[in-house]
């Protein structure tokens, strides 16, 4: 057949516009969320873990991570009403309606690395030059603590995870956090099962650490190895010692302190009486020995830095808001260390201080 009586191939192209909402409502964006977590910021996450959605989906990848962070602020109801209450900003606007197991497979393909790489995106310092409890002299004060009483969902996969159950018949994990005193905005954080031990978990968060930090512990984490392991980051401390500790009087200082060695370590050690005043008129008093690398008595007076030690309890009060304000006392819903794994990081994400409440989203 002649070259020339063959006839080309048809081709037609068809073209389609679609017109979206703009702003912070466009589908997808998901209304008051992303005035704290733009969508962009979700998005180059996304990106850069190799999350994306790898075709065109009614529920994207990026509507995942704010599904997990609603999911968070809403312990207390199911999967099909915390995606109400997510989208009720988004009326007239055409918004799937998922099923519960719909959401459920959103979370397992979305994964954990995302939501953690998030967490650590916005895990900083948040203080201002002016904020108050938040530095001392030319540093600025975090603290180190623990918290053992984040009840998970009682499955067997939790407990081969998280051992045996221990809170009010649930298994419960360990959180370690690094948090800035002042404004409890959460530097890092670490979490697994109990058994590891506080100073274990912490070690995995020494990198945070540098010198212009003065960091504040409980006696829980008095041992030689890791107060040496502290010092080697040259970030300065002031934690308290164990009642039975021993320390040697090397040289006896103004203030009533002395200069001692724990290890290896050169440090000033101060003997305080304590007392509180409770609100209704209840007096406690006790005897706390301290721990400092500022070792200046004239600079570092021993009565302002047992002052100073105080700062400590705002970490207690950064993971009450974990536990009550945020969890009302309600245990994690996963029931697989998956996501276990994945919850805590959205709820992590979510504790951060300037954040929303229920309130943000409307009831």
């Amino acid at each position: 057949m002649p070259f020339d009586s063959v006839l080309p191939s048809a081709l037609t192209a068809i073209t389609r516009t679609v017109t979206v909402a703009a702003g912070r409502f466009a589908p997808g964006h998901l209304g008051e969320l992303t005035q704290v977590v733009p969508f962009e910021l979700v998005d180059a996450v996304l990106a850069e873990t190799g999350t994306v959605q790898r075709r065109l989906r009614d529920l994207p990848s990026r509507v995942g991570v704010y599904f997990l962070l609603a999911m968070c602020l809403f312990p207390e109801v199911g999967y099909r009403l915390v995606w109400d209450k997510l989208t009720a900003g988004l009326p007239g606007l055409p918004v799937v309606r998922p099923s519960a197991k719909a959401l459920r497979d959103l979370r397992r393909r979305l994964g954990v690395t995302p939501v953690r790489a998030l967490f650590e995106v916005l895990a900083s310092l948040l203080a201002q030059s002016t904020t108050p409890g938040v530095r001392f002299g030319p540093y600025r004060t975090v603290s180190f603590d623990g918290c053992s009483s984040q009840r998970v969902a009682d499955s067997e996969r939790n407990r081969s995870w998280l051992g045996r159950r221990t809170n009010q018949g649930y298994p419960t994990l360990e959180l370690m956090a690094l948090v800035e005193t002042g404004t409890r905005a959460l530097l890092g954080a670490v979490f697994g099962p109990t058994a590891e031990g506080e100073t274990s978990y912490a070690r995995r968060l020494l990198h945070l650490l540098r010198p212009d930090l003065l960091v504040l512990w409980d006696k829980g984490f008095d041992g030689n190895a890791f107060l040496a392991a502290v010092i080697a980051t040259r970030a300065q401390i002031l934690g308290r010692l164990r009642s039975n500790r021993r320390t040697p009087v090397l040289t006896r200082l103004c203030d009533g302190s002395y200069l001692s060695v724990i290890g290896t370590a050169r440090v000033r050690v101060i003997d305080a009486q304590i007392t509180v005043t409770c609100a209704d008129g209840t007096v406690f008093t006790g005897s706390y020995r301290l721990v400092t690398t500022l070792t200046d008595a004239r600079r570092y007076p021993a009565a302002t830095l047992t002052r100073l030690y105080h700062q400590r309890w705002e970490h207690e009060s950064a993971y009450y808001a974990l536990r009550h304000t945020l969890m009302n006392g309600r245990r994690l819903r996963s029931g697989d260390p998956f996501g276990v794994e994945q919850e805590m990081w959205a709820l992590l994400t979510g504790l951060d201080p300037g954040s929303w409440t229920p309130e943000t989203l409307g009831s």
